[in-house]
C-alpha cells in the first residue's frame, strides 16, 4: 500500500501529512530532556555526527586545540552516549548529561580509564575546568528556558576556553525534527555574556548537502575569556 501511495503525486504529500499528524497527536515531543533518554533506552545513539567523517573532522579539531593549549581539564555539557568520546585524546575530563541512560553508557565503555568522569547534569555542582566543551548539543535546545539554562552553565563553568560545534541561525523549516531548533547562538554570547570573544570560527569540512550522515550544518565557534 505504502509503495502504491508514493508512485501517485497527488497522494504522496497528503500521506506524509497524515502520518506526520498522526505521530504529532499519538506521541508529543516530550521535552528535549526526556527525549534523549527515551532515545538511548530505545538502543537509539547520539546521531551520525558521532561516526565516521564527522566523528574524525571534529575529533581532529577538538584534539589538535587541546594540544595546541595544553589544556589541563575538560567539562563537556552533553556527552551523549560517548561514541564521539572514544576518539579523544584528553586530559582529565568530566561529562555530563541530561539522560541516565547515556551517563550509564559512558560509564560502562570508559568503566578502564580513570581520566573519566560522567554525571547526570542534574548533578552539576559548580564545577569548572580550562575547557568547556558542546558538541552537537545547542540545536537540540529547543526549549527557551533550557537554552538559558545550558548556555549560562557552559560559560560559568570555563575558566578560560569554550569551544562550541553548533549550528548558529536562526532559520527553521517546515518538516523540521521536533528534536531540532536552529538558533543564532553567537548573538546571545555577544548581549549575555560580554566578557568572553569569539576567537575562531571553523567551518565544517563536511557543509551539509541533504544528507545529515554525510554533511552536518554545525560549525566550531571557539570563545576565551577577554
Amino acid at each position: 500500500m505504502k509503495d502504491a501511495i508514493k508512485r501517485v503525486p497527488v497522494l504522496a504529500p497528503i500521506a506524509r501529512t497524515i502520518s506526520r499528524t498522526y505521530r504529532a497527536l499519538v506521541k508529543p515531543f516530550p521535552g528535549s530532556a526526556e527525549y534523549w533518554d527515551r532515545r538511548y533506552c530505545s538502543g537509539g545513539n547520539s546521531g551520525p555526527g558521532s561516526f565516521r567523517k564527522l566523528a574524525e573532522f571534529k575529533a581532529e579539531i577538538v584534539n589538535g586545540f587541546v594540544n595546541e593549549k595544553n589544556i589541563k581539564n575538560i567539562i563537556e555539557f552533553g556527552c551523549g552516549d560517548g561514541t564521539q568520546l572514544k576518539l579523544a585524546k584528553y586530559p582529565p575530563y568530566t561529562g555530563y548529561d541530561v539522560s541516565p541512560e547515556a551517563v550509564s553508557l559512558c560509564r560502562s565503555k570508559f568503566a578502564d580509564d580513570k581520566r573519566k568522569t560522567f554525571r547526570l547534569m542534574k548533578d552539576y555542582n559548580g564545577e569548572t575546568a580550562e575547557l568547556t566543551l558542546s558538541l552537537d548539543v545547542i540545536y537540540h535546545l529547543v526549549e527557551d528556558e533550557v537554552f538559558e539554562q545550558y548556555m549560562n552553565r557552559l560559560f560559568d563553568s570555563s575558566e578560560g576556553y569554550v569551544l562550541v560545534y553548533s549550528s548558529d541561525g536562526d532559520v527553521n523549516g517546515c518538516g523540521q525534527a521536533d528534536h531540532v531548533r536552529h538558533r543564532r547562538f553567537t548573538k546571545w554570547v555577544e548581549k549575555s555574556e560580554p566578557k568572553w570573544r569569539l576567537i575562531r570560527h571553523i567551518p565544517n569540512r563536511y557543509p551539509f548537502g541533504g544528507d545529515n550522515r554525510t554533511g552536518s550544518f554545525a560549525d566550531f565557534f571557539l570563545f576565551e575569556k577577554a
